[in-house]
C-alpha cells in the first residue's frame, strides 16, 4: 500500500508540476536534528501499541493517555503550547469529534437496520449457493465488503460479516489469515470511497475539504488500492509469507 500510493503521489506531483519543498537534500546533520525534534512525537505510536498489546491500557483508554501526553510534552517539552490555547483546542475537538459522532452513529443505525433484515446473511446465502470456486469466490465477496463497508461502519461489519464468510471461505480451501487481511482491506478501503464512505465524510469534516473535491481527488489513490487488495486477495504468499515464517511452515 505504501509504494503504490507513493508512487501515485509521484506522478500527480511530476504531472502537476509541483515544486519541492526543498532545493537539496539534507545533510546528516539536519537528519539528526530532525530526529532529536520529532522524538518526542515518535514516542506516541509506539506507546499505544505497546500500551495496548501488553494490556497496561484499552484503546480507549491509549486515546486519554496520548492526549495527557501531549499535553505535556507540548507545555514542557516544546513549549510551543500556551494556557491560552486551551479553549480553542477544546472547542475545535467538540466540534470535530461531533462530526465524525453523527457519522458513525448513523452507520451504527444503518447496520444495526440491515442486522434487523438479515441482509447480509442473504447475501451471504446467495454467493455460496452460486459457487465454491476460491477465485470466483473471492471475487464476489470483495464486491460484497466494498458495497456493505460503504454504508456500514467498519467495526460493525466486521462484527456482522466475518462469522456468515469466514466458514464459507475456509470450506472453499481460503487460508483464514489470507480471508481476514482481505476482509480488513476490503473495509478499509470502503471507508474512503464515494459517494457514501464512512471515513471520507469524517475525513472531510475533520479537514474542511467539500466531498466532491475529495471525490474527485481520490480516484488515482482509490484506483492503486483497489491494484492492492487484488493483488493481495489472488497472491496469498504476500500475505502468508511472515507469519508462515514465524510459525516454521
Amino acid at each position: 500500500m505504501c509504494f503504490a500510493l507513493m508512487f501515485v503521489v509521484h506522478k500527480i506531483s511530476v504531472k502537476r508540476n509541483y515544486v519541492s519543498s526543498r532545493n537539496r537534500k539534507a545533510t546528516k546533520e539536519e537528519l539528526w536534528l530532525a530526529l532529536k525534534d520529532s522524538l518526542w512525537a515518535m514516542v506516541i505510536p509506539v506507546a499505544i501499541i505497546c500500551g495496548i498489546r501488553f494490556g497496561v491500557f484499552t484503546p480507549t483508554e491509549a486515546g486519554a493517555m496520548t492526549v495527557m501526553y501531549a499535553l505535556l510534552v507540548g507545555f514542557f517539552a516544546y513549549k510551543d503550547l500556551k494556557l491560552e490555547h486551551i479553549p480553542m483546542i477544546l472547542l475545535e475537538s467538540i466540534l470535530s469529534t461531533s462530526v465524525v459522532m453523527l457519522i458513525i452513529c448513523a452507520a451504527g443505525a444503518f447496520s444495526f437496520y440491515m442486522a434487523w433484515e438479515r441482509i447480509p446473511m442473504q447475501v451471504t446465502a446467495s454467493i455460496m449457493n452460486i459457487t465454491q470456486t476460491p477465485w470466483i469466490l473471492l471475487l464476489m465477496i470483495n464486491f460484497l465488503l466494498i458495497i456493505v463497508g460503504m454504508f456500514v461502519e467498519g467495526s460493525a461489519a466486521l462484527i456482522l460479516l466475518t462469522p456468515l464468510l469466514a466458514p464459507v471461505v475456509e470450506k472453499a480451501g481460503v487460508d483464514l489469515i489470507h480471508f481476514g487481511m482481505v476482509i480488513v482491506l476490503n473495509l478499509t478501503i470502503a471507508g474512503v470511497t464515494p459517494p457514501v464512505g464512512t471515513l471520507m465524510y469524517a475525513t472531510c469534516s475533520i479537514i474542511g475539504v467539500p466531498v466532491h473535491k475529495f471525490s474527485k481527488e481520490v480516484i488515482p489513490f482509490l484506483l492503486a488500492l483497489f491494484l492492492v487488495l487484488f493483488v493481495i486477495t489472488y497472491i496469498p504468499d504476500l500475505v502468508l509469507f511472515l507469519p508462515n515464517l514465524i510459525m516454521g511452515k
